[in-house]
């Protein structure tokens, strides 16, 4: 997503709070936190797992 033309100061960007969202919640995950994972393989099931996780606690009360 892109600035505006003529933009001048701080603009909230429509998409980028529901990312920066997300990456939060995965980082709650404390294997997330860091990356230890040798392989990219292991990290991208590391956040599948996390992301998971938190749709079930989501939509389950």
């Amino acid at each position: 997503m892109t600035r505006p033309r003529g933009a001048k100061g701080f603009i909230v960007l429509p998409r980028r709070w529901k990312v920066e969202r997300t990456i939060g919640w995965v980082m709650n995950a404390r294997r997330n936190v860091r990356d230890y994972e040798r392989l990219s393989q292991h990290s991208e099931a590391q956040l599948n797992g996390a992301l998971i996780t938190v749709m079930t606690r989501r939509l389950i009360p």
